[in-house]
């Protein structure tokens, strides 16, 4: 079964989506961006739509379309990413969204995450990444009802933090922090662990897939482990100057402490 979607300036036959795999919404102004990346989607077990423009994609979801993720560019003509991402929250399209785009400044990082993208990806990292980071989100967590912090909890509550595992949203002392994805990831791990420490190649295994090759030895992973602790550390000190609870084991990893 199939129907066919007219965009406006192009139009799209969908095959019925088919059972178990996921659908994503590609939306980039690069149309060999997007048949490339659409190519590697659906070898990957994903059914893809993909628009050229913002003002397409708009009406893809007015006329009642629904996905499982959206990935898209910021820099578009006409409607850019962040204005297509506040017209989809303001018609209540609760879809996640995940930017991938050239721009690397955390300003953008920051305003996509303020109006609701799950999180900020550069272009120039690779497939294996991109596909984890849309893993995490497409698959969902483990449903159930059991106590914060348990298996199938929806709630992970620790002293002042509260990570809502269904949204992937992250508080502290009842105010929100604005991680990525791969950020509520690395606090979801520590907090996950107890006073128990987690190593800096569990940590490496979380954001890049277990046994990657990270290169320059240990400090190659320890680098990049350290600049995302640092960036989790400030995002919970801009919300609560008196943050602590991200420890170090030097030589070791990272353990959650909770506030007194």
């Amino acid at each position: 079964m199939s129907c066919t979607v007219d965009t406006g300036n192009l139009t799209i036959t969908r095959e019925a989506p088919l059972e178990g795999r996921k659908r994503v919404v590609i939306v980039d102004d690069d149309a060999l961006f997007r048949e490339s990346l659409g190519l590697n989607l659906s070898e990957n077990g994903y059914d893809v739509d993909d628009f050229g423009d913002g003002e397409s994609v708009l009406r893809h979801f007015n006329d009642g379309a629904t996905a499982d993720a959206i990935l898209l560019d910021w820099r578009m003509p006409g409607v850019d990413g962040l204005a297509v991402l506040r017209r989809l929250r303001d018609r209540d399209v609760q879809i996640p969204v995940i930017f991938l785009t050239v721009l690397s400044d955390e300003i953008y990082e920051e305003a996509a995450l303020k109006w609701g993208a799950v999180d900020f990806i550069e272009k120039s990292r690779s497939l294996s990444i991109i596909l984890q980071r849309l893993r995490l989100i497409t698959d969902g967590p483990k449903r159930g009802g059991g106590e914060p912090g348990s298996e199938g909890s929806q709630v992970l509550a620790r002293g002042k933090l509260e990570l809502r595992i269904d949204i992937n949203r992250a508080f502290y002392n009842g105010n929100r922090v604005d991680l990525t994805l791969t950020e509520f990831q690395i606090v979801r791990l520590l907090a996950s662990a107890g006073d128990t420490d987690v190593s800096y190649r569990q940590i490496y295994d979380l954001v890049r897939g277990k046994d990657f090759i990270a290169g320059y030895g240990e400090e190659g992973y320890r680098v990049n482990v350290r600049s995302f602790i640092k960036r989790i550390r400030q995002k919970f000190r801009d919300v609560d100057d008196t943050f602590t609870c991200i420890e170090n084991y030097p030589g070791f990893g990272y353990r959650w402490a909770d506030a007194a």
